[in-house]
């Protein structure tokens, strides 16, 4: 008993309160209590489903029990924590299927009906209390007598909307169902029951509602049981944290944003360089262009997910046109940085032929000391810090510095810019041993598109790939929504690999070590695309906005 009241102390409101995803990635790390929080979220579904089912109070929630037990075991086979619900209702219906087929096999079936409850000489067997639980299985037997013959259509919400004390919202919520549908079914699950049985049947089920002891049950029988396999791949100790979680999630949200954050810069910096008004439409419709070309590839990569999981069978042919979609974003986004480089050069040298009168400052003059900062001090023969804030001339050089920041920047330490290269590079395509961007090549590739020996990103190509939306690993790959392909291991919700969503993948992505970095390669690449660009846009408008 120890056991529950440890349960039910650490039952708190947050808990409670938490996702299905949080209370399964909490249990993968092993924390029993979090599961004991599914079993108490879910018990009433699953008993009520797995009654309707096998029409017995207590072996339902034998068979619910199985299933609960079932699902720790296996918790590890779930790749979409969202779906844990139908899941759980996945597991509890197979189990009352074959207890079902298993009591359809025993020598006497239906020793508990009605009819049975009388045999001579019964009464002499018992002494009062013996006489109340034949009252009680008299009752059980008249209550499914009259639901027996009833569709699973409308006994299970009728038997569940009993249970959930009348609320068809609560009805629809556990059926992902809409009310509607659930008062309709309730409406004609009333009349197939026999009049004179509704007040009891109401009364029996209002009453059949299984109790704590059900959790606890639950609770000691996986107490003996090892968490699943997946709990050491990804790591008991981050999974518990619950902070960690709220870290995770704000961390993954600022990242995701930072590509958007760092466009706003960006485009308030390209406005405040402009000098004329095609300048400034020139602006806006490169980076309306960057967007909307980013916008049909997530829309798109949504779709050929959508399209696996509902067409199993041509999985192979969506996971092949998500690559192609992948190339394809990433052959749009070189074309336009190309135009944005040679482009935006020769627009300038035009614009000052046709309006010259638009370039009278003096920071307009070109070698202008405000379009640039080149530091005094240099370290083999590079300068320190090397950066520009004025539109690039076609007379301009590359931006070349230990630390580089421009249209075309070249670092020996750190660049940031359209294009990028640097051991630590940040750009819309960025190259280097670390690189981030919308297309980040190098060793580690991070960004929208991460190329490398390890890419990172929505969509990743590597040795090793970690994606959101599709990974291509030449060893292994790992997908957290989509496509997950590679030779040897590849986890994900539509996987090709030798193993496919085992412990010998999760193992070969080094999942733990992931675990461990990944809330630190979010915060890296918040920090390092919305950082230079806010300080570049800042630093522009200073220098170069016109009074």
């Amino acid at each position: 008993m120890n056991i529950f009241n440890n349960f039910t102390r650490r039952k708190t409101a947050s808990t409670m309160d938490s996702s299905d995803s949080t209370l399964v990635l909490a249990s993968l790390g092993g924390d029993r209590s979090a599961f004991c929080h599914i079993v108490a979220r879910y018990q009433n579904l699953l008993c009520s489903l797995a009654y309707s089912a096998v029409g017995d109070l207590k072996h339902s929630e034998d068979v619910a029990q199985e299933a609960f037990i079932e699902a720790w075991k296996k918790l590890d086979t779930l790749n979409d924590p969202e779906k844990l619900k139908s899941w759980l209702c996945g597991i509890v219906r197979f189990k009352a299927s074959h207890f079902r087929r298993k009591e359809a096999t025993q020598p006497v079936t239906g020793a508990d009906e009605l009819e049975e409850l009388h045999e001579p000489g019964a009464e002499h067997l018992a002494p009062s209390n013996m006489e109340d639980d034949a009252i009680s299985a008299q009752e059980q037997a008249l209550l499914w007598q009259a639901l027996e013959k009833m569709p699973d259509t409308y006994r299970e919400p009728l038997i569940l909307f009993y249970r959930e004390h009348h609320s068809v919202e609560s009805v629809a919520s556990q059926l992902d169902l809409s009310q509607d549908t659930v008062k309709q079914r309730l409406s004609r699950g009333r009349k197939l029951l026999q009049k004179a049985m509704v007040s009891f049947v109401e009364d029996t089920l209002s009453k059949s509602k299984q109790g704590t002891g059900f959790a606890l049950a639950v609770m000691v029988a996986i107490n003996s049981i090892s968490p699943p396999a997946k709990a050491v791949a990804l790591g008991a100790g981050s999974l518990k944290a619950g902070s960690l979680f709220k870290w995770g999630t704000f961390l993954v949200t600022l990242a995701s944003l930072s590509g958007l954050v760092s466009s706003f810069f960006g485009l308030r910096a390209a406005l405040d360089q402009a000098r004329t008004q095609n300048e400034r439409r020139y602006a806006i419709r490169i980076v309306a262009l960057f967007f909307i070309f980013a916008i049909i590839y997530v829309l798109g990569m949504f779709g050929l997910i959508h399209l696996a999981q509902r067409y199993a069978a041509a999985a192979g042919v969506y996971a092949i046109a998500s690559q192609m979609l992948v190339v394809g974003f990433v052959t749009s986004y070189i074309i336009l940085l190309i135009q944005v480089l040679q482009g935006g050069r020769k627009l300038r040298a035009q614009e000052r032929l046709l309006n010259p009168d638009a370039f009278q400052s003096e920071a307009d003059q070109i070698g202008a000391k405000q379009r640039e900062y080149k530091s005094r001090i240099c370290l083999a023969g590079v300068p320190l810090f090397h950066f520009r804030f004025g539109t690039a001339e076609q007379s301009d050089k590359p931006v070349f510095g230990w630390v580089a920041g421009g249209d075309r920047a070249y670092g020996l330490l750190f660049a940031w810019g359209g294009f990028a290269v640097a051991p630590v590079s940040v750009g819309i395509v960025s190259i280097g041993v670390f690189s981030v961007g919308a297309i980040g090549i190098g060793l580690f590739g991070i960004g929208t598109i991460g190329i490398g020996i390890i890419g990172f990103g929505a969509s990743a190509l590597g040795y090793k790939a970690y994606a959101s939306f599709s990974a291509l690993g030449w060893e292994s790959a790992f997908s957290g929504v989509g496509f997950s392909i590679a030779k040897e291991a590849a986890i994900g919700p539509i996987a090709f690999a030798q193993h496919t969503n085992n412990e010998q993948a999760a193992e070969m992505l080094n999942l733990t070590m992931m675990s461990q970095s990944y809330f630190w390669i979010l915060a890296a690449i918040a920090i390092l695309v919305i950082v230079p660009a806010a300080w570049h846009s800042n630093q522009v408008r200073q220098r170069m906005k016109q009074k």
